[in-house]
């Protein structure tokens, strides 16, 4: 699987499972509310318990969120968080977490591409990680979910932000964790790299029509620079 640079003018970048380590996030809130029975587990250890639920979670809930995505339940289910977020129903955790070298990895590559972000958050959520770990002035555009009328998996936020970073959507390349990353891409005429530091299987991931797969997000520059020299060779 090889990525065509010579098309590659611009980078899309999702949030969580691909810049937001949100799987160490869910074991952290999982183990908090699992501490007052720890006694209850081998060697006290729910935090290890907490991981091996979270990762069994994994395929069922990327399902799931395909399909809410399909029917077009999604839109209506993040309206309804943001406005719960609101009044203080639901809050998102102070302290998130980064996957690894993400900051020096979108330092790195904002100096060779526009960057945009296309996530399925509200902007509330989106805006607030970015801020937090002082990203937001690496990237050109940013697409949450109410920025076009229908978000991931459908083309829109990509042919947006294609359109606010001066490029052709198939000019970007999508980076993200899900399936639903991947058919954004595709939908729009964009190639599609899949990370596993998030949700997705590789097996999922490729089968959606990702053009590499990387283990994590910092492999991107590596492999990048890889693909540049294979295309100059």
């Amino acid at each position: 699987m090889v990525i065509d640079l010579t098309r590659v003018r611009a980078l899309c970048f999702d949030v969580d499972g691909t810049l937001r380590d949100t799987d160490d996030q869910y074991v952290e809130q999982l183990a908090g509310w699992l501490r007052p029975i720890r006694f209850a587990f081998p060697r006290r250890d729910a935090r290890g318990f907490s991981r091996r639920v979270i990762m069994a979670m994994e395929s069922p809930a990327t399902y799931l969120y395909t399909q809410a995505e399909r029917l077009g339940f999604d839109i209506a289910v993040s309206r309804l968080l943001q406005r719960a977020h609101r009044v203080g129903v639901v809050r998102h955790p102070a302290r998130m977490l980064l996957v690894p070298h993400v900051v020096e990895t979108v330092q790195a590559l904002s100096q060779r591409y526009p960057l945009s972000i296309i996530s399925a958050r509200h902007e509330e959520a989106t805006l607030g990680f970015l801020r937090q770990f002082n990203l937001l002035p690496f990237f050109k555009a940013i697409a949450t979910a109410h920025t076009c009328k229908y978000t991931k998996p459908f083309p829109d936020p990509v042919i947006w932000s294609a359109r606010q970073m001066g490029v052709a959507p198939d000019a970007c390349l999508m980076i993200g964790d899900t399936t639903v990353d991947m058919r954004a891409a595709k939908a729009a005429g964009a190639q599609a790299i899949g990370v596993l530091c998030g949700f997705g299987r590789e097996d999922e991931l490729r089968k959606a029509g990702a053009d590499l797969i990387l283990q994590n997000t910092a492999e991107l520059i590596g492999r990048l620079a890889e693909n540049a020299a294979d295309t100059a060779a």
